[in-house]
């Protein structure tokens, strides 16, 4: 097979999809690579570290969508790049359709072949190619809470961990999954008063087994929600609810009893965003004020670490790319139902039920597509 891996093309968006690595264990089981030209730079590999690993460079994306039988990529296709896009042809990226009808719309009219990182799971109920950029994103979501928290930013001007005499910002993590556990642990770790709001009883437990020396944890009743986020200098949106539009757990007319300047970072604006005023911003324009309060909705987060995001994503991927070349999607769907669980869209059919909802879509089962 011959994949293929542009250049990311969303704002601020450093990350690739095949690192050498990827690439050279590719060509060592007999199959191609074509790498645009300057793909990898903003992750550090050079062009010279590909063409090492046995990839040929292409000057330009559509050469390498005219040509590969497979396109590797981080982030969801552009419009430009979605014309770009053959029938028979396989992406394998993310996605996040249910809050993008009009991706929707040009990955049906394609005919494309189209496998989604976050509907990928494993044999434990986890999503094993969201996992590392879910890692990244929450240990970074402190840190940029923290920043936009600096008057000079239009925040409230508190300190994450205080000072002798001065106590610490309060922090609450909405979701206490993969997000919202590395989001905890960073926080707690900068000193903050860190309390994780979740649904999962189980969940609650295992957090106060293995953290409750380090932050606190709650059940995130509306009630209960609504009394924190009041008390809050800093919210953190961690809910994921897979394939799905997130669920929005502060409205606008929550943030009027916030404390003024204080921080609304939503982790899930890729899938929506779980704040009803988020709308997604770049690393470029990060941060923008509504009735007072900041909000940081950078739909790539990860992005801004781009060596150890994409080093941690290609660590997560190269077996599934390895098998869907080795195999070709459907036998590799075949095999593995949890990689099947990532088709989302296949020759004009949407085949992922929450995304099919979401959007008011005739959805086609998998098992159908597969027989």
């Amino acid at each position: 097979m011959k994949l293929g891996c542009p250049k990311e093309i969303k704002p601020q968006e450093f990350r690739v999809g095949m690192t050498p690595n990827a690439a050279a264990e590719a060509v060592l089981r007999g199959h191609s690579v074509v790498i645009e030209k300057g793909a990898g730079l903003g992750a550090g590999f050079a062009d010279s570290d590909y063409e090492t690993a046995g990839a040929t460079m292409l000057d330009t994306a559509a050469e390498i969508f005219a040509t590969a039988d497979m396109i590797v990529k981080v982030k969801e296709p552009q419009a430009a790049e979605r014309k770009m896009l053959r029938e028979g042809q396989l992406l394998f990226t993310y996605l996040h359709l249910a809050p993008d009808p009009e991706q929707t719309k040009d990955l049906l009219a394609s005919g494309a072949t189209c496998i989604a990182y976050e509907t990928v799971t494993d044999d434990r109920g986890g999503l094993p190619l969201l996992a590392p950029m879910s890692e990244v994103a929450g240990r970074l979501a402190p840190q940029v809470g923290a920043w936009t928290m600096q008057k000079a930013n239009g925040g409230r001007g508190v300190l994450m961990g205080g000072v002798p005499g001065v106590g610490p910002a309060k922090v609450v993590v909405i979701g206490g999954g993969v997000v919202g556990t590395h989001a905890a642990k960073i926080a707690a770790g900068m000193g903050a008063d860190v309390t994780v709001l979740d649904r999962s009883l189980p969940r609650l437990r295992y957090l106060d087994d293995v953290f409750g020396g380090s932050f606190k944890n709650g059940y995130a009743s509306a009630g209960n929600t609504a009394e924190l986020v009041q008390q809050a200098d800093m919210v953190i949106g961690a809910v994921l609810i897979p394939g799905a539009a997130a669920p929005k757990l502060v409205s606008r007319a929550q943030l009027s009893e916030m404390k003024p300047g204080a921080a609304l970072v939503d982790v899930a604006i890729d899938q929506g965003g779980c704040f009803e005023t988020s709308k997604a911003t770049t690393h470029q324009d990060p941060i923008y004020d509504v009735d007072g309060i900041m909000h940081y909705c950078v739909a790539n987060m990860p992005g801004a670490v781009a060596r150890t995001s994409t080093i941690a994503l290609g660590n997560a991927t190269m077996p599934f790319i390895l098998a869907l070349a080795d195999k070709g999607w459907k036998q590799a769907c075949i095999d593995d139902p949890h990689l099947a669980n990532g088709l989302n869209v296949h020759d004009g059919k949407l085949t992922y039920f929450a995304v099919g909802k979401a959007l008011g879509i005739d959805v086609t089962s998998t098992s159908v597509i597969l027989k």
